[in-house]
């Protein structure tokens, strides 16, 4: 089985590291010209782009502001013409515990939403008609073990927000399934990233490992594979799930 990307224009968000960079070098591995969502990180995702090359490209928005969000699809589909692949990736984890204000707990609950769930529903909503126009696309979003298992009291934002996900993957494939649009979603674990690395020097890596069915680490390598082959348009039956990828630390 060959992935062959090649000629496909595919945007993907909080590219500038982790997770999204890997799914980006990934992708232009196998052909796609990717567009690499940044925020605070835009040089490190032009760097990617080159390394990429096939034409690939970053762009910066602040996915916590509705307006810069849809600006951001606008700005790629006015250099690229077209998008066949959306990967909704970019994503916070704030911590707030119950006992700060009130004020800062809705504070923190509201970017949470913004960034992780609302920003993915706005380039969905974008993406939609130009998928109708053109005959078909593809949607993946990265949602999270959160999202099932729950997490805890500090992380209901996150938790909540990735679940909220979810189901926006559920309800767009079955609206849009007839139209060619397939929409997946991919729920990592604990994933070897800058943000997970904190955790690990704090509590140390057997800690996290003990926790899995694996012995080892899920990298950022292992969640790019999968979602190069949903956007591969082979999974097409599988539209409407989501894929655990999180070392057997949560069975459903």
């Amino acid at each position: 089985m060959n992935i062959d990307l090649k000629g496909k224009v595919v945007l993907v968000t909080g590219a500038s590291k982790g997770i999204g960079a890997a799914i980006a070098e990934l992708i232009g591995q196998c052909g796609g010209k990717v567009a690499l969502h940044a925020n605070s990180n835009l040089s490190s995702a032009e760097q990617i782009a080159r390394k990429i090359g096939n034409d690939s490209s970053a762009v910066q928005a602040d996915l916590n502001d509705a307006n810069a969000t849809s600006k951001l699809y606008d700005q790629v589909f006015e250099r690229y013409g077209r998008l066949d692949v959306l990967v909704n990736n970019a994503g916070v984890a704030i911590s707030s515990q119950l006992e700060v204000s009130n004020e800062r707990w809705v504070e923190d609950w509201q970017k949470t939403m913004n960034v992780n769930l609302l920003a993915a529903a706005i380039l969905c909503k974008q993406a939609l008609p130009e998928f109708k126009r053109q005959g078909g696309g593809i949607i993946i979003n990265i949602s999270s073990r959160a999202a099932h298992r729950g997490d805890t009291s500090d992380y209901l934002a996150y938790a909540a927000s990735k679940g909220g996900m979810e189901s926006l993957t559920k309800s767009l494939a079955r609206a849009y399934g007839k139209e060619n649009i397939t929409v997946f979603g991919v729920a990592p674990g604990f994933t070897r990233t800058d943000m997970a690395q904190d955790f690990i020097d704090t509590y140390g890596e057997n800690y996290v490992v003990d926790d899995l069915a694996l012995s080892e680490l899920t990298e950022p390598k292992d969640i790019a594979q999968m979602v190069a082959f949903l956007a591969s348009g082979l999974a097409k039956h599988a539209t409407g799930t989501t894929i655990d990828i999180n070392a057997g630390s949560y069975v459903r």
